[in-house]
This record gives C-alpha cells, structure tokens and sequence, in this order.
C-alpha cells in the first residue's frame, strides 16, 4: 500500500505521466505487483495452514489491519489500468475487490462490537482508520477504471468512510483520554492515520466530483490542521523516545506499522497536489524528497530486520546441534 502510493500519488504527480510509463516508472509498477502478489500468496499460505483466524481474526484489533489489503489491491487495479492499459482486467478486480471490502466491512463492524471489553478497548489504535481508508480507496478505484460512477455510489462509499472515520476516531481518543499511558511507550506509530484517512477522503471526493473549488480548499485546511496537530505529537515522541531508548532502539528499530507514516505522507502530497493553496508548492517541493528520504530508511531498517532475523536462526540451530 505504501510503496503504491509513493509511486501512483507521489512519483507520478511529481515527475508526470513520460516518468510513470517510462523504463524506471515501470520497474517500479512492476515491482510494487511483485509485492502484491507476493502478500496474496502469503495470506493464502496462512490459510492453507490453518493460521489465518489465529493471525488475522481472533484479536479484533487485528482484524482490521485487513484493510490493507483491500487498499493495496485498490492502489494495483489503478496501476494495472494506468501502467498496463488493462481496462477489463482492472475492473473485474475492482469489483472482487469490492467483495473484500464488503466481508471486512462486516467483520470491523463485529470488531467494533467487541471493542469496548477490556483488554481490547486498551489497545485500539490508527489501524482502526483504515475502515476509511479500505473504503475511500474504492471511491478512486472505481472512478479510474469505469467511464462513469453513479453519483449516489460515490456519495454513499465516501459518507461511509467519513462514518467509519469517526467511530473510529472516538474508540481512539477514548483511549488516550484516560491517564496512565506513556507517549513514548503506548502512542502507536499507525495513529499518523488520523490525517491519511482524511486526505485519502479528500482526495476521493476531488475525484468523483462530489468536492472541488472552495468545497476541497476547506477539507484540505482541515486535513492540514489534523496533520500538523498529530505531526507535532509524533515529534514530541521522537524526543522523548530517544531519551528514553537511545537513538537506535528509540527510532532506528524497525517496525512494520512504521510503513503506515509512509503512507499517510504519501496521501497528504497527493491530495495536496489536487488542491491550490498558498503552501502548494512548498509542500510539494519539499515533501517528495523527504518522503523518499523516509522510504529508504524504512527499507534499510527492513532489509537490516530480516537479515538479523536470518544471522539468529543459524545461530539458536548451530546451539541446539552442538549439544
């Protein structure tokens, strides 16, 4: 999901349409296929195990991380169809991809349900957003790859997301609303959501029309007063995280919930591309690089993750052997 964004949202919007469909914009279309593919055989192999409901349903929390998957499959049909020129292979994904959405709708909303016993209700954090996400990713889904998009379809998907965007939003406060929690410790890296979600929103109305003008300049001014409020929360954190753990373990640990940052940077100079503001090109000029900057760090501390993973497994075997 992030990697398309950077690529559909970022990289294209930014260097135009001869760098997306040239040599380089199409490794990296290629390679973020790769990745899909790759996750869908991954979650079949959880299925095929009998692991699925252990990792992905019993906590309800985690059920909706499978937003993701409904998102990144959105990102690929838009690239399938801009990249590749698959229009019908596009939409008959887009329409499975409809299918996923509808059962993780249903199974967020028995989520939600059980969110309010303890311990549950002490955990929730951004990735409850993603409802939104999964939902306005449609939106701009949909308004690619069909010529036309009723507009009552539109309108009912986006209101949805905004819905889920604030029932969302309340089972998280809720839980920061009470003392006893660290920001160092318990703000989770996915609360950055807070403002992807609004500027994926933003962004879905733009597009299918149901926003523009003076309509999309406000929704924008409101994205950016969520984006600066929960950036300078972030920040704050930063600091006391590297008081707390030191400057490796406090920033430089990976995680794979930091891919969500990523994201929501991502979408916030996508939407704003779309939007005339004062700040437009400053935000522009400035945000790609350091969106780029923070993709190759996370990549780094990605592939420095597995390869400890690979250096330790060796080791505990060699121990064990050796006995």
């Amino acid at each position: 999901m992030a990697f398309g964004i950077v690529t559909q949202g970022v990289l294209l919007n930014y260097f135009g349409m001869p760098f997306f469909l040239g040599s380089f914009g199409k490794i990296l279309s290629i390679a973020d296929l790769a990745l899909w593919l790759a996750f869908l055989v991954s979650i079949g192999m959880t299925i095929f195990k009998g692991e699925f409901k252990k990792l992905h349903y019993v906590n309800p929390i985690n059920r909706f991380g499978i937003g993701t998957w409904v998102a990144g499959t959105s990102i690929c049909g838009i690239m399938f169809f801009r990249q590749f020129g698959a229009g019908a292979e596009a939409q008959a994904l887009a329409i499975l991809n409809a299918g996923l959405w509808a059962v993780y709708i249903w199974i967020s909303i028995r989520g939600f349900k059980e969110l309010g016993a303890a311990p549950f209700g002490r955990q929730t954090h951004g990735v409850l957003l993603l409802t939104t996400v999964s939902t306005q990713s449609l939106v701009l889904l949909f308004n690619t790859v069909f010529k036309e998009v009723p507009v009552f379809l539109n309108a009912a998907l986006i209101f949805t997301g905004l819905l889920f965007y604030f029932i969302s939003a309340w089972f998280i406060l809720k839980r920061y609303a009470v003392r006893g929690w660290n920001l160092a410790k318990d703000w989770n890296n996915t609360n950055c959501i807070f403002h992807g979600a609004l500027s994926i929103s933003g962004l879905a109305m733009f597009k299918s029309g149901i926003a523009a003008g003076s309509a999309a300049m406000w929704f924008w001014l409101a994205v950016f007063l969520v984006f600066i409020i929960v950036e300078a929360i972030e920040i704050i954190r930063l600091v006391w995280r590297i008081r707390m753990f030191g400057l490796k373990e406090g920033i430089f640990t990976y995680d794979v919930t930091q891919w969500s940052r990523i994201f929501t940077f991502a979408m916030f100079f996508t939407f704003t591309f779309f939007i005339e503001s004062p700040l437009q090109a400053f935000i522009l000029n400035s945000g790609v690089w350091i969106i780029l900057l923070l993709l190759v760090i996370e990549i780094y501390l990605s592939a420095d993750s597995l390869r400890r993973k690979h250096v330790q497994v060796p080791a505990a075997f060699g121990k064990e052997t050796s006995v």
